[in-house]
């Protein structure tokens, strides 16, 4: 089935957990009810080896695994991202794995080598390319310090389609959508509550990692904000503040924490997060995540 990804982008990307088992080991077969429900509540768009799916945690195969696994279990019900990255040798070798399990398009997470040239990223990206097949790409941008006009380079490669912007920064992403072919999709990347600003700069779409545990709420703000309902967008998120305020803390580090909290709490146990990702939550944060869930009719 051919999927429109301009549309898929613009809608939310859905960045899947990765579980685990008992061993420690990677078992995407716990993900099964997690994508069912957040594709029956209309995900338009799920992403795996993304970050909330502990992406640098993960051995290549590991990612390779999941990749194959997550394709298959969403069983062309809807276009799949798959993120790629690392070493330009293990980028390559998971570009290809996605691709040859079935990935729409991927998603290129931003070198995180010391030594980083803009135009080596451009050499980096063009080797992805290659290896996939030429699969469509999607900039995973974390750090806009490379500035505008090497990000207009790097839109203005062969297969790029857009840029997952994850920097809080809308002036910035302002200024390089208006430097590059107007054909580029830009997404939020920094999830619901910076949708609204981006939105409001010209981006669409947006990441979400409350995908896993809430897509019905996630779906509502995409609603909101795709008909330029910017108040009830932000009550809709501010319902959400207690869970995301969790997720922020310990410079991030429970990010993910507290999503995996939430799906054990819900019966959809993913097992724990990896180092250097903080786990368990605190009791202080098991508590407030705890009420939180109950207020919204979660547990």
């Amino acid at each position: 089935m051919a999927h429109d990804l301009d549309a898929a982008l613009t809608g939310i990307s859905g960045i899947l957990v990765t579980p685990y088992d008992d061993s420690g080991d990677i078992a995407p077969g716990k993900l099964n009810p997690i994508i069912d429900r957040a594709l029956a509540a209309g995900l338009h768009m799920p992403v795996v080896n993304g970050n909330t799916g502990e992406f640098y945690a993960l051995t290549t195969d590991e990612a390779c695994t999941m990749a194959r696994e997550v394709i298959a279990m969403v069983d062309d019900r809807a276009p799949v991202l798959a993120g790629v990255g690392r070493g330009i040798r293990d980028a390559c070798a998971l570009a290809r794995a996605s691709a040859d399990a079935g990935a729409t398009a991927l998603m290129v997470h931003q070198p995180p080598d010391p030594f980083v040239a803009p135009r080596g990223v451009v050499d980096y990206l063009k080797a992805v390319s290659d290896a996939s097949g030429g699969l469509p790409m999607m900039l995973y941008l974390r750090n806009d310090a490379i500035g505008t006009g090497a990000i207009a380079d790097l839109c203005a490669l062969p297969g790029v389609k857009g840029v997952k912007w994850a920097t809080p920064n809308p002036l910035k992403l302002a200024a390089a959508k208006a430097a590059c072919d107007p054909a580029i999709v830009w997404v939020g990347g920094l999830a619901e509550v910076w949708a609204p600003t981006f939105y409001a700069v010209g981006a669409r779409g947006f990441t979400s990692g409350l995908i896993n545990v809430w897509p019905k709420r996630s779906m509502a703000i995409h609603g909101a904000l795709e008909g330029g309902d910017y108040a009830q967008a932000n009550r809709l998120i501010d319902g959400m503040k207690a869970f995301e305020d969790i997720r922020a803390e310990e410079m991030n580090g429970t990010n993910v924490t507290g999503v995996k909290a939430a799906l054990a709490a819900m019966g959809d146990d993913c097992g724990p997060t990896r180092p250097p990702s903080a786990w368990p939550l605190t009791d202080r944060q098991q508590g407030q995540l705890t009420s939180f869930l109950r207020e919204n009719g979660l547990i």
